[in-house]
């Protein structure tokens, strides 16, 4: 459906405001998605928390270089930010112009995406959201996930890191310094962004630590409690084996906040900080972070933050 302006305006408090209580959702394994349309018929998501708001996009300048997709920049109460004409910049043909913006907040940028139409807002369980990773080509490489609707209707969830890695190029790793130690060094670290896997590995190869990675939080927790029992009946400790837990927030199958739970839950993880990357990085998801038991929280991309933040916790 196609919001008119009255209808977007009406329809803030009713999609929006609700932060406090979706503070709630951490530790429940559930999230909450903002389903949108792009004139295919095909019905797509995004996470909740992601969208500061929706509006009408109103005049959108265009500028020289823009990159493939981006169909200019606008100005909101103040701010300028990029727009990017989702459809366009998936290859998917719309005869009808896109006016509905939905504002999204990602890793401390804010941009705008142009959709077809905002429809509702539907909480579903992370273990019913299914990765897509080498299942999809072409426009499914910007799909992160798909979750089905009660009346067997499919959702694609977007990934927002491809696909603003795609238009506005990949994140640049800093001058990340090496660590010196006598110890062999280990991160355990799980993320379902392809994206996100190559950056934390490009810095973690910089500081010279060596690491573990996992593709979703239910694969993490299998692999770590194998190693956890592996480390007990050898009558080991497994801070020995890995010094730290990098874990991405929304992952399907299981979230970062559950699977933070769970190692805290666990005696056998004593000593071994949790330390939460996510490009969610409002105060609201910070908040979600501290009630799951999370040590750090470190917002997505920066290689020197991230790295001045693991590097005290590895030494």
């Amino acid at each position: 459906m196609t919001y008119t302006e009255d209808m977007l305006n009406n329809s803030q408090e009713d999609l929006l405001d609700q932060i406090d209580a979706r503070i709630n959702l951490a530790g429940t394994n559930k999230m909450e998605i903002l389903l949108f349309s792009l004139g295919s018929g095909e019905k797509f998501g995004i996470n909740v928390f992601k969208v500061k708001e929706v509006c009408l996009a109103g005049k959108i300048t265009r500028t020289p270089n823009m990159p493939n997709g981006v169909d200019g920049i606008v100005s909101l109460r103040g701010h300028v930010m990029p727009v990017l004409n989702l459809a366009n910049f998936m290859g998917i043909s719309s005869t009808e112009k896109h006016q509905t913006m939905m504002v999204a907040e990602y890793s401390n940028h804010t941009l705008g995406f142009l959709v077809h139409g905002v429809d509702r807002i539907i909480r579903v369980d992370w273990d019913k959201v299914r990765a897509t990773e080498g299942m999809l080509s072409d426009k499914g490489a910007l799909i992160t996930a798909i979750t089905e609707l009660p009346d067997g209707s499919l959702i694609s969830i977007l990934d927002v890191e491809q696909i603003l890695t795609n238009a506005f190029g990949d994140a640049i790793v800093g001058n990340v310094e090496r660590i010196e130690s006598e110890h062999n060094l280990c991160i355990f670290f799980v993320d379902d962004s392809m994206v996100a896997r190559r950056k934390i590995a490009e810095v973690l190869d910089k500081m010279g630590v060596k690491y573990i990675q996992a593709t979703n939080g239910h694969e993490a927790w299998e692999r770590l409690k194998a190693m956890a029992g592996t480390a007990q009946n050898a009558g080991e400790d497994l801070h020995d084996q890995i010094q730290v837990i990098l874990t991405d927030a929304e992952m399907p199958e299981m979230d970062g906040y559950v699977l933070t739970q769970q190692i805290k839950s666990d005696r056998r993880f004593d000593g071994i900080p949790v330390v939460m990357h996510s490009s969610l990085s409002s105060d609201a998801n910070r908040a979600m972070g501290r009630r799951a038991g999370v040590d750090h929280y470190v917002p997505k991309f920066d290689s020197i933050v991230l790295s001045s933040v693991l590097r005290p916790l590895l030494t």
